[in-house]
Formats: structure tokens, C-alpha cells, sequence
């Protein structure tokens, strides 16, 4: 898990005044990786560097200006430079973006984060966190094993061996033949399991659609009756 700041763990961490680094992104000296909810800016921890290369510049009489014509001529001395690429190709989601997007709220994603469903790919000291935006389909998965009728603590045994197969299917040759089996074992049973409840599952939803479509037709007969009846 990468780590990010918020501006006070940022200056904390640089040992700078918040208020420096405050201005220092008003003036597009560092910029934030992103904003949370609020529009409090966060920091990748490249922006470490690069504001301990800054103060260094200014510590030597440069000013905003000149560091800003520096950056974009050469890049920061030290610097891994603009980490705007990196940022590109990440769609990352504050806590209440993905719950939006998921549908539930942003207290029932940290309990899941809790009880260890789901793992942040980015937070901060102080348990600021930030998503994929792979997390949106699999939060999807995980109220579809609620609908099937699994408790936390089940689904949370099954996040446990989706993390286990995407370990082992990308590296399974470096791990004894008897612990890949091991492994694999109970994934194919909790498949078997799944399999037979989503069965259970559509039998009981072809009853009940024709349950309703015919009951839906009784209602409707009725009330049209009803409304022709006299006053």
C-alpha cells in the first residue's frame, strides 16, 4: 500500500510550516496529487523530495519564480520530477467518490476495510484513503455475496482467496507443490458452494416473477372494476 499526505502530515514530514506549503501550491511551486472530499489537497510521497529540493532553492536566495522556470526547463535537482504521469494513469477514488459510485455509504466501506474485505491502495497517517476505481466493480461483488445471503465474516474468507489467487497465479512455481494445492482447494469448494446457492437463488426469483406477474395482473383487474363501479 503507497502511502499519501495530507498537507500537515506533508509539512510535518518535511518539517516545513503548513502555511509555507499552502502557498507554495497556490503558487503552483508543488502541486497536489489530487483533493479529498472537502477540497483538502493530498500529496504523493515523491512531493517529500521535492519540497526538501525547494527549500533548499529558496534556503539559496531563488525565488517562486525562478524555481517555477527551473522546474519546467530541467526539473528539480534530486527530483523524480512532475509526478502528473503517474497520475494519469491512476483513476484513484476518496472514500466518498466510491461509495457514491457503489451505492452505499462511505461508514459502510471503512467497515469493510475493517474487517479486512478491502484494502485501500493509498492512505495517509491519518487513515485518509484512496481507491482504484477496480474497487467500484468489486464492491459490486461483495453486496452481491450480501444479496446471496453470506455474513462479513464469510465474505471476508472469500476476499482472502481472491487475494490468494491473484498471488498464486502470477507466481505459483515459487510456492511447494503441497501449498498451491492447499490453497486451491478450498477456492474450488467455495466456488461449488457459490454455484449451488445462486441455483437456490434463481429458482426462487422464476417463482416469484411469476408470482407477481400474475398477482400484478389480479391487482390491476381489480382496480379497474373498482373504478367503474358507481358512486
Amino acid at each position: 500500500m503507497s502511502k499519501i499526505y495530507l498537507i500537515d502530515e506533508l509539512a510535518e514530514a518535511v518539517k516545513i510550516e503548513s502555511q509555507t506549503l499552502a502557498l507554495w501550491e497556490k503558487g503552483q511551486l508543488i502541486r497536489a496529487f489530487g483533493h479529498t472530499d472537502d477540497g483538502t489537497p493530498y500529496f504523493s510521497e515523491e512531493a517529500i523530495q521535492e519540497c526538501i529540493t525547494i527549500k533548499s532553492l529558496v534556503d539559496l536566495g531563488y525565488n517562486s519564480e525562478d524555481i517555477i522556470k527551473i522546474k519546467k526547463k530541467v526539473g528539480l535537482p534530486g527530483s523524480l520530477g512532475n509526478d502528473d504521469s503517474s497520475k494519469s494513469k491512476q483513476k484513484l477514488l476518496t472514500v466518498g467518490e466510491l461509495a457514491e459510485k457503489v451505492g452505499v455509504s462511505s461508514r459502510t466501506l471503512k467497515h469493510w476495510e475493517e474487517k479486512g474485505i478491502i484494502e485501500s491502495d493509498m492512505r495517509s497517517e491519518g487513515g485518509f484513503r484512496l481507491y482504484s476505481d477496480q474497487f467500484i466493480y468489486f464492491c459490486s461483488l461483495v453486496q452481491d455475496l450480501q444479496n446471496f445471503g453470506y455474513t462479513l465474516d464469510e465474505i471476508k474468507t472469500v476476499s482472502d482467496y481472491f487475494r490468494d489467487f491473484l498471488l498464486l497465479n502470477s507466481s505459483y512455481e515459487s510456492f511447494p507443490k503441497e501449498k498451491v494445492d492447499e490453497k486451491l482447494t478450498p477456492m474450488l469448494n467455495e466456488i461449488e458452494t457459490l454455484f449451488t446457492k445462486m441455483d437456490k437463488l434463481k429458482q426462487g426469483i422464476s417463482r416469484w416473477e411469476e408470482l407477481l406477474k400474475t398477482k400484478r395482473k389480479e391487482i390491476l383487474n381489480i382496480k379497474n372494476k373498482n373504478k367503474k363501479r358507481p358512486e
